[in-house]
């Protein structure tokens, strides 16, 4: 059903204190320079992960990104009393029929069985490794009469690696998805027709000024040695790189595509549409979450829907946010949004603005440019869904 709305626009200015949400393979915060200032900046990747698992909460949809699906299924064979040796031949058979696999082996006579990982990551429903295990019980009898899976440095007997499974049929089982695959989509070269066109587009977050990282140089107390006073110095110390400001975070929502991807799935576009815009507004990703505790709720959400084309509001901090006279760079952020919106308004005119709202849990009073302010997010949530019509998907998910 073609929607007047093509696309739901999702702006978020957040304040986050001390932490590192994101870190390079250094374990440094991660920067990008914009603007010719330097930003504390969120990876797209590490925020839209966030968002997934989030929405997986709140749906009750699950997906499984991983390429140990055979001892995924293994262990569910376990569980079901199967005898170890053969779950495990089983999974390794599962496995095997996706295509080429690795082992890890040190030694190129020693021999590695039934340890199968896929070279290529999987993305199915969670449910698919319960499929999987269903679809083993079927074909116990095979498995029995089956060959372990083998391979040992030099590659092995490649009869050895050969599934006994029908490769169609767990094909299928792959092919399959769910509500979050249909979001974010999914990239599955290996098996024909598995892939997805994502309807979620997710930037990478970026402070709205200019931000620098603080060294947080640390000990560790030996316990003992404190108690017993018999010594001095520290058991072990060390330095971390943390940063704190506030972000500019946007997502948006191709609402055609995500329609299209729900065709035949039973799922409705405005419950899913509802679970993902409370997920990606209230989501952060956890690194260091257990010495930051940087849980914080943004200073202002604003959505829009437009006709035509996303329209991201990065450009808004081009020129950094200066914060407020007494400090703080949450309003000022908030305003400067504010004002590039309107600008854009005018540039654009308004034809293909539909719809627009903005919630906060402080501001009061913004430019009209941002639509009517509601009471709470949920409220914002409820208005925007309202806007689409109804798509109900009829049969069952491909």
């Amino acid at each position: 059903m073609p929607l007047t709305a093509r696309f739901l626009d999702i702006h978020v200015i957040h304040s986050v204190p001390f932490a590192n949400l994101n870190r390079d393979d250094t374990n440094s915060v991660k920067t990008v320079l914009y603007g010719n200032k330097v930003r504390t900046r969120v990876s797209s990747q590490s925020w839209k992960r966030a968002a997934r698992v989030e929405f997986e909460k709140v749906s009750g949809n699950s997906a499984l990104r991983t390429r140990r699906i055979g001892e995924a299924v293994a262990r569910e064979l376990a569980g079901r009393d199967w005898p170890q040796a053969l779950a495990e031949r089983a999974g390794a058979h599962i496995a095997a029929s996706f295509g080429k696999f690795e082992v890890d082996v040190d030694d190129e006579k020693k021999v590695i069985v039934n340890d199968v990982v896929t070279n290529a990551m999987l993305y199915v429903p969670r449910r698919a490794v319960v499929e999987l295990a269903d679809f083993a019980e079927e074909h116990r009898a095979e498995l029995e009469a089956a060959k372990d899976i083998k391979k040992n440095g030099n590659g092995g007997d490649k009869k050895a690696r050969v599934s006994a499974l029908p490769k169609a049929a767990v094909d299928a089982i792959l092919r399959s998805r769910n509500d979050v695959i249909n979001l974010f989509g999914r990239m599955l070269a290996e098996i024909d027709r598995a892939g997805v066109d994502g309807a979620v587009q997710v930037a990478h977050a970026m402070t709205t000024h200019e931000s620098d990282v603080d060294l947080d140089y640390f000990t560790a107390v030996d316990d003992l040695t404190s108690t017993w006073k018999d010594g001095t110095g520290s058991a072990h110390m060390g330095h971390a790189e943390f940063s704190a400001g506030t972000f500019y975070r946007y997502a948006t929502i191709d609402l055609d595509e995500l329609a299209g991807n729900l065709a035949g799935s039973g799922s409705d576009l405005r419950e899913v549409l509802t679970g993902f815009l409370n997920a990606f507004v209230l989501s952060l990703p956890q690194a260091k979450k257990n010495s930051t505790a940087p849980h914080t709720l943004p200073n202002l959400v604003h959505f829009a829907l437009r006709g035509d084309r996303p329209v991201s509001y990065a450009a808004a901090f081009e020129e950094p946010v200066r914060a407020a006279a007494q400090g703080g760079y949450g309003t000022a952020s908030a305003k400067a949004l504010a004002t590039y919106a309107e600008a854009v308004a005018g540039f654009l005119g308004s034809s293909q603005l539909l719809w627009n709202g903005w919630a906060s849990p402080e501001l009061k009073d913004l430019p009209v440019a941002l639509g009517a302010r509601t009471d709470g997010l949920d409220a914002l949530v409820s208005e925007a869904v309202a806007q689409l019509p109804q798509v109900q998907a009829e049969g069952s998910a491909a």
